[in-house]
């Protein structure tokens, strides 16, 4: 069986406000600009406060920049994955804290290698996983 890896980068820009937000702040959804889109796409990567965020900034609302340090990885799918390959997912931020100042550059959030094909597509994230706890 020949073996494929792909690794999947998510860039979150998780910057924190200078002020302090209300739960109800309107949300922007900005998309990655295209050049750093080429890994994630066709992902899908769902937290259930945010939604689907693949290939996009978490929204600068609702705190949520500071609560996705303390969520449940998300719900990660890749429908376009090949039945008998096998994948490594690999949740960065390539320039944190900011592209300007990227003083704490490819930070690993989430590591997980040996995905079946047939499970990302389902968004069943199972394999070795190695985490920075």
């Amino acid at each position: 069986m020949k073996l494929a890896t792909a690794a999947l980068l998510l860039g979150f820009v998780m910057v924190a406000a200078g002020e302090e937000e209300e739960e109800n702040d309107p949300c922007v959804y900005d998309n990655l600009p295209f050049e750093d889109t080429g890994l994630c796409k066709g992902l899908d990567v769902f937290y259930p406060e945010v939604g689907n965020v693949a290939c996009m900034f978490i929204p600068d609302c609702n705190n949520f920049r500071h609560k996705i340090a303390y969520w449940m990885e998300p719900i990660v799918k890749f429908p376009r994955a090949l039945e008998g390959a096998t994948y490594t997912l690999m949740m960065v931020d390539p320039d944190a804290p900011s592209r300007s100042e990227p003083t704490k550059r490819y930070w690993r959030h989430w590591l997980v290698t040996d995905i079946k094909g047939n499970d990302i597509k389902k968004g069943n994230i199972q394999g070795q996983v190695l985490t920075c706890e």
